[in-house]
């Protein structure tokens, strides 16, 4: 098994697209990449622990690649814009890849590379991972729990269509 750690935006919206995903056996949606130990949720909303909303996947590589990861994290949010993503703003919605080891980490450059020779402006952090803390338990797997709260509904099909669409062949099959 696995782990990639990555922040796009809302951990509500990244936990929901990346759990459909085969080879996908766990998303835990948290906080990295901040100077306090163990924050909250308020303390990372408010904006001053310079932590990022971040999912912790764990995967098997048998079923699906870090590089088949990062395709969908790249195209499930807009790693274009410093520091939001859609109406969420601030650093804690920053787009950021955490690599756990230098395989990780030179595939994430190549393709933040290649994305750039195709004319997008990237703005992904890229950084070696930092201590991951676990949201409080009522984040987690919240679109599931709470498919019909207003955020949810607004953010999250949208994303959920665009992976249904454009990669199908590494969905679940229920």
């Amino acid at each position: 098994m696995q782990q990639a750690l990555f922040g796009g935006g809302c951990f509500w919206c990244t936990e929901a697209v990346f759990l459909q995903l085969q080879g996908v056996q766990k998303v835990v949606s948290g906080y990295a990449g901040g100077q306090n130990p163990n924050p909250t949720y308020e303390q990372v909303c408010g904006g001053d622990t310079n932590h990022a909303e971040v999912i912790l996947i764990d995967f098997d590589e048998n079923q699906i690649t870090y590089s088949q990861l990062l395709e969908v994290f790249f195209a499930t949010h807009d790693p274009t814009t410093l520091n939001r993503q859609g109406n969420d703003v601030g650093t804690q919605y920053r787009s950021v890849i955490y690599y756990f080891n230098d395989e990780q980490k030179e595939t994430a450059q190549l393709t933040i590379d290649s994305l750039k020779a195709e004319g997008l402006n990237i703005v992904t952090e890229l950084s070696p991972a930092p201590t991951f803390y676990p949201a409080e338990e009522y984040h987690q797997n919240f679109f599931a729990k709470n498919p019909n709260q207003g955020y949810c509904n607004f953010a999250i099909p949208p994303k959920l269509n665009k992976l249904q669409h454009k990669f199908m062949t590494l969905l679940k099959t229920h």
